[in-house]
């Protein structure tokens, strides 16, 4: 099963999570494929995966998370003992979120929250201080805006990267991955 996490102010409606799912139902494999919505506050984000996956083989479970979706995603995979494919992840969205700090709006559903400090402090408490790279598949863009490609290679060392120059946060490659992250999740012919 693969499971898609979207990133932050994102929603199930996003670009990758729609390609995703289109072509898992194309192939007959929409029963494979799941895409919570995820609430704003870390805690009910995590607890919103966790329903999503009850009751299924861990072993069998893929996390395919975008930006902050690969941060849940690296929560998840090294508390599940799972894999997980990472697209363009946060890593220290507890820092890099401090400046979003009042009024949000997610960008699909116009729903407005206040993003706090304890958001801040919700992600620092789910932070992974050692990963094992087995795990994990990253795809990568260079041109990536909003978060640094180096910080991904340095903090998974060792796993399986697709490296692209140039692109941007979205990871405009995406399309041109989706048999690899079948692949990697084990699903499919």
């Amino acid at each position: 099963m693969i499971v898609y996490l979207h990133g932050f102010n994102s929603s199930p409606a996003s670009h990758k999570a729609q390609l995703m799912g289109k072509h898992m139902a194309d192939a007959g494999m929409a029963h494979l494929y799941a895409c919570p919505a995820l609430p704003d506050t870390p805690a009910e984000a995590v607890r919103a995966i966790e329903t999503i996956i009850e009751g299924r083989d861990r072993h069998a479970i893929t996390f395919l998370g975008s930006s902050l979706g690969g941060f849940y995603a690296t929560h998840l995979a090294e508390k599940l003992d799972c894999r997980a494919v990472l697209i363009n992840p946060a890593i220290t969205p507890h820092i890099g979120l401090e400046a979003y700090l009042g009024t949000q709006k997610n960008l699909h559903t116009g729903q407005p929250y206040e993003l706090t400090r304890a958001h801040l402090e919700g992600w620092r408490r789910l932070r992974v201080e050692r990963v094992d790279p087995e795990r994990y598949l990253l795809l990568l863009e260079t041109g990536d805006e909003v978060l640094d490609w180096r910080e991904a290679t340095s903090r998974y060392e060792g796993a399986r990267m697709v490296i692209r120059q140039g692109g941007d946060h979205s990871l405009q490659s995406f399309p041109e991955h989706i048999e690899r992250i079948l692949a990697f999740a084990r699903i499919g012919p």
